[in-house]
């Protein structure tokens, strides 16, 4: 899921603040880690993800695209095309490719981004 700044409906506009609020934008549980990616263009996960459920990413996560343009491909074939400016939400069991270097700020659930980044981290012989 994923939505554009303007697309957050305003609930404070007053002279010099304006500020934007959604419920309802995913679940979390338990300890949360930042992350700040700067991403190629070109690069896909999905063979780095083989081995783990699904073939997919296990963790969900919120962020926010900076710059570039990835998309995010879920197991029922949808699909979120994620730009600069916009926020958004990738649940559990995705996989993503970026179309335009992009730099990306996520926030996921600790224990779950962990083990998937060990996993990408074992293909990769960085372990």
């Amino acid at each position: 899921m994923r939505i554009s700044k303007e697309a957050i409906p305003a609930k404070l506009d007053v002279p010099g603040a304006k500020a934007r609020q959604l419920s309802d934008f995913g679940k979390a549980s338990g300890e949360l880690g930042v992350e700040y990616f700067s991403l190629g263009a070109g690069l896909d996960i999905t063979p780095l993800l083989e081995g783990l459920l699904g073939d997919l990413c296990h963790s969900p996560h919120w962020g926010y695209v900076i710059s570039g343009d990835l998309v995010a491909s879920y197991a029922d074939g949808s699909a979120d095309n994620c730009t600069g400016g916009d926020v958004f939400y990738w649940p559990a069991g995705h996989t993503v490719r970026v179309n335009h270097d992009a730099e990306v700020i996520l926030f996921s659930p600790q224990k779950e981004h962990l083990e998937v980044m060990g996993h990408m981290a074992n293909k990769l012989g960085l372990s």
